[in-house]
């Protein structure tokens, strides 16, 4: 006696490709686009789905979460620091206090993400992974209106056997969750619509620039700063927000933008930072006017607070690109 119902192999796969379709078409055009399923980007598409904003994330990689899903060297326990362990409360993600710290905690980063993955996609967003942000879309002054996407295998292939153009999808604004990267805002900086002062120090004038440290094992972005945990966290959340006309920053890519401290293998910042972006964009969608942060001026108020002098351009000493 069958235990399954009826289907064969057609209607499998009429039922994967006119569901994919449908959805698709609908999310051509969104409210917000995420660029990265880390764990800022999951949180801040969480905040934007169950504020009613159509949220769609895109993901370069067949699974979501990035390094959310260890908690760094390897091992799958994440740490957070107060008051992050609120948002594993909400989540119902089991964790405990380090003994020997007071309000740092610890959780197996298998049930953070996955609970993370399960509160974006529980109020409602959308994802679009094995995607690869290639470009922006552009209009005057260049405001941000969406993102130019191909499918990631794509650039494993040699150009010599494959030309397969992106297509472009319309938002009225754009995250960039990128990580180490911060892919949107280099696309910004290559056309000069702003001027990213790490980048600047680090020589990247160029996607192709940024893209050439980061796909070196053990290089990530030189326009962050140094390691320094108790620093980075505050700074990350405090710089959250809009950088440009349809651009906002969330998590690893606010240390990019700003030469903030790297904060390393603890994740609260990241999910904070997340939120505080869906926050700040659902008030700008709902007719809130915000602030756009100035990135040159911050980056020096970052540095001045830190007691470092801020440097003169012709005075920068220039990291060598790997070889």
């Amino acid at each position: 006696m069958p235990q399954f119902s009826s289907a064969g192999e057609q209607d499998v796969t009429r039922a994967i490709v006119g569901s994919y379709m449908d959805q698709f078409d609908d999310y051509v055009e969104s409210d917000v686009i995420v660029v990265g399923a880390g764990p800022a980007g999951l949180s801040c598409a969480k905040t934007l789905a169950e504020n009613d904003v159509k949220t769609l994330v895109l993901e370069r990689n067949n699974y979501l979460g990035g390094g959310f899903w260890l908690g760094g060297f390897l091992m799958n326990k994440l740490t957070a620091r107060a008051p992050a362990q609120e948002i594993w409360d909400e989540q119902g993600v089991d964790y405990e206090e380090y003994e020997e710290t007071e309000d740092l905690f610890i959780a197996d980063a298998p049930h953070a993400c996955s609970a993370a993955i399960k509160d974006a996609c529980d109020a409602g967003a959308v994802f679009q992974n094995m995607t690869e942000f290639k470009d922006l879309v552009v209009r005057e002054q260049g405001k941000v209106r969406g993102a130019v996407i191909n499918w990631t295998p794509v650039s494993s292939l040699p150009r010599e056997i494959t030309c397969v153009d992106p297509i472009a999808i319309e938002s009225k604004i754009l995250v960039d969750a990128t990580g180490h990267q911060a892919e949107p805002l280099t696309k910004l900086h290559e056309r000069g619509y702003v001027r990213v002062p790490g980048f600047e120090r680090a020589d990247i004038e160029t996607y192709e620039d940024a893209q050439e440290f980061n796909t070196h094992a053990g290089h990530d972005s030189p326009a962050h700063d140094s390691m320094w945990v108790e620093k980075s966290e505050d700074a990350v959340v405090e710089h959250t927000g809009k950088v440009h006309d349809g651009l906002y920053m969330a998590g690893m890519s606010v240390c990019t933008a700003f030469g903030l401290p790297r904060m390393g293998p603890t994740f609260g910042g990241m999910m904070i930072s997340g939120r505080e972006c869906g926050r700040q964009i659902a008030a700008e969608l709902e007719g809130e006017e915000i602030q756009t942060l100035d990135l040159r001026e911050q980056a020096k108020g970052h540095l001045a607070t830190n007691g470092h002098e801020t440097p003169d351009e012709e005075q920068v000493e220039r990291p060598a690109k790997p070889e």
